[in-house]
């Protein structure tokens, strides 16, 4: 896009290069292209050197968004060296290249969650999952806080912290056991070592001379203390974010990294985008009013030349079927009416729970759907096996990975025997991968048994030699077909089952073999990759189908036409959050609500639901009147507006058929 479209606030945040840079994004307000247009201003006007530029982003998806624009921008020039990429994404990069400092092999593993949650549950001795899971995300909000486990046993002030403090560090200690760093650890482990190497530090600030943040609103306490490090003294950044849309908190974002950046860069230049480009005057009418009840950190107010357009409306239905019923029927003749695209509308809620009803009406319609923000593609036990055998390829101390490779499909190795192993391997500080080749071995391992895990070990051998050295693609097909996979797959789940898991195994390893291709890159380059990608990139073409999104899911996201359902006090906002007097984030996931609109606003509410046996009333959200009346159509409440002569001849019939009568009762 050229210099002319751009607006004046956009080309001062483009072209503002004297310091550290804060640009408050209103939602569609044109951030990405202000981010991809000053990268192309640095290479192409200030001489900058590609590879000295760093790109922020906190998804897969927009990085992916950012380096097209950037191509078609730039051309090819935008692909040399240039860093777009995600915050875990950057930390892999800077773990993997100084692993020597932090006493990691470069080829170590990343444990995503679940393996996080296994290792707590062998570490505590305790097989309550949910335990596990718990005490998992309090030492997971510890480390992105940037808390060691000294300070967290300090902390510490209930039963489940005391219990979390205690599991911390030895946690830790068979992570680095297993050669493995979690999630956490990617940003963690880079801010300890640009703290405690100082030459390391200088290093990487001479590599990244210049770094742009996406969504700064969305960084936790360690992202900001490694975006300090990485951007040192000079401040050579600029920072892009939108307080009004700071909806992650429970996933340990700071929106105090905002209020903290004027005081840690006093020369910090803060630059307002307020023109939106995505929506109607009414619609961002009612996104004003509403947010406008939050406390500013910085005032701005969007705008937009899109006119007025179509009232908000806000509808009452009876129960959630009803609504469910209401909005698809009131979605398919909007679009019978308007000639409109399935994909041109959105149907989002507070809670994944509310999609079912949803789901149901738009297959009673035969409406294409699709939900995003559902379970990830890694999720699927089918995939975490392969993954598990591709850790321990890179990296044969990664005890979780040995255990579930060796253990699917089967091969006559049972608990006991694993156990026996596992007993000499921590006798002897080893991995169970080392312990298998060991002499000693033969003194606590079967002979039949030792032979099964020795074939198992030559094999991974002989797999991991290929790995760095052969395609993605061939490696990984003859990986599956010499365990014999797939006829595992047929035996152990029924037909149906099967089928579409082996499916999923053929997506995966065509994925790879073709990324590897594009790339140029062998197995091993991809393994630790693979953990950091969330979603499998399926490049499909964009289908008419109508959007069902989590508010969370929906954020960046755009939709012609938006239904915003379950608007009622307990849901949005949720009850959690009213309890803990927490009302401001909600507020903000509501203004993310309506500013994913660009045409038309739809906002419903349910008088009443259930609650196990009981049916409770409902009250419809305090974020609906605080919309403000200008623009907004109320089809829940008795108008004071006189009835015109239709009206009142459909109202007195409506009577006629509630009461049972005919015309001339």
């Amino acid at each position: 896009m050229s210099a002319l479209l751009l607006n004046a606030p956009q080309r001062e945040a483009i072209r503002y290069l004297d310091g550290p840079c804060l640009v408050l994004a209103g939602a569609g307000s044109g951030k990405t292209r202000v981010i991809t247009q000053k990268i192309a201003y640095l290479v192409g006007e200030c001489g900058f050197n590609p590879a000295n530029i760093a790109a922020i982003t906190f998804t897969n998806k927009a990085a992916r968004e950012m380096q097209e624009r950037l191509s078609k921008l730039m051309g090819g020039r935008a692909a040399k060296g240039l860093t777009v990429c995600t915050f875990h994404a950057l930390g892999v990069r800077i773990v993997r290249q100084e692993a020597v400092h932090l006493g990691l092999k470069p080829q170590f593993s990343i444990l995503d969650a679940s393996d996080a949650t296994q290792i707590i549950t062998e570490v505590s001795g305790n097989t309550d999952k949910v335990l596990a899971k718990s005490l998992q995300w309090q030492i997971s909000s510890w480390k992105n806080a940037l808390i060691e486990p000294a300070e967290a046993a300090k902390l510490a002030h209930d039963e489940l912290t005391n219990a979390a403090a205690l599991l911390y560090a030895e946690y830790d200690k068979t992570l680095r056991a297993y050669h493995a760093v979690d999630f956490d650890d990617l940003i963690r482990l880079p801010v300890r070592l640009f703290e405690e190497h100082p030459e390391v530090r200088e290093r990487w600030q001479n590599r990244l001379r210049y770094l742009l943040v996406d969504e700064y609103q969305d960084t936790n306490r360690a992202q900001y203390k490694l975006l300090r490090l990485l951007s040192g003294v000079r401040g050579a950044f600029t920072a892009v974010g939108d307080d009004d849309q700071a909806i992650y908190a429970w996933r340990g974002a700071d929106v105090e990294n905002l209020r903290q950046l004027p005081t840690d860069y006093p020369s910090l230049k803060v630059i307002k985008l307020e023109q939106n480009y995505r929506s109607t005057t009414r619609i961002l009418h009612a996104a004003n009013t509403v947010i406008a009840n939050n406390e500013k950190l910085f005032d701005k107010k969007l705008w937009s030349e899109h006119g007025a357009g179509d009232p908000v409306t806000v509808m009452a239905c009876q129960t959630p079927e009803h609504e469910a019923e209401a909005v698809v029927m009131r979605l398919n003749a909007h679009k019978f009416e308007h000639r409109t695209h399935f994909k041109d509308y959105a149907i989002l809620y507070r809670g994944n729970h509310q999609a079912r009803l949803f789901e149901q009406q738009l297959r009673n319609h035969k409406i294409p759907y699709a939900i995003s923000g559902g379970r990830s593609f890694f999720e699927n036990a089918e995939i975490k096996d392969l993954c598990a055998y591709l850790r321990l390829l890179a990296n044969e101390d990664d005890d979780l990975a040995f255990i579930r490779a060796l253990t699917v499909p089967r091969r006559g190795v049972g608990p006991a025997t694993i156990e026996a192993l596992g007993r000499y391997a921590a006798l002897r500080h080893v991995s169970l991968f080392t312990a298998v080749f060991e002499e000693g071995v033969t003194q606590h391992v079967q002979p039949r048994q030792l032979e099964s895990l020795r074939d198992f070990g030559h094999f991974i051998n002989r797999m991991a030699h290929r790995a760095p050295r052969e395609p993605a693609g061939p490696v990984l097909n003859d990986l599956l077909k010499a365990i014999n996979y797939e006829a595992w797959l047929y035996e152990s789940c029924d037909p149906r089952e099967a089928e579409t898991k082996w499916g999923n195994v053929g997506d995966f390893s065509s994925w790879l073999g073709r990324k590897g291709e594009e790339d140029g890159k062998t197995l091993l380059d991809m393994i630790q990759t693979i953990t950091l990608i969330t979603m499998l990139d399926k490049e499909e073409a964009e289908l008419d189908e109508v959007q069902l999104a989590t508010l969370h899911a929906s954020k960046g996201l755009e939709f012609k036409h938006v239904f915003l359902v379950g608007v009622e006090e307990g849901l949005l906002p949720h009850q959690s959050s009213i309890d803990e007097d927490k009302i401001e984030e909600e507020r903000r996931l509501m203004y993310v609500g309506i500013t994913r609109a660009q045409r038309t606003l739809t906002i419903s509410y349910c008088e009443r639901r259930k609650s196990g046996r009981d049916v409770r009333t409902c009250d419809p959200s305090r974020f609906i009147d605080e919309m403000g009346e200008e623009g907004v159509r109320r089809n829940d409440r008795k108008s004071t507006a006189p009835l015109g002569k239709e009206d009142a001849k459909a109202r007195i019939a409506n009577l006629r058929a509630l009461l049972g009568k005919g015309p001339g009762g």
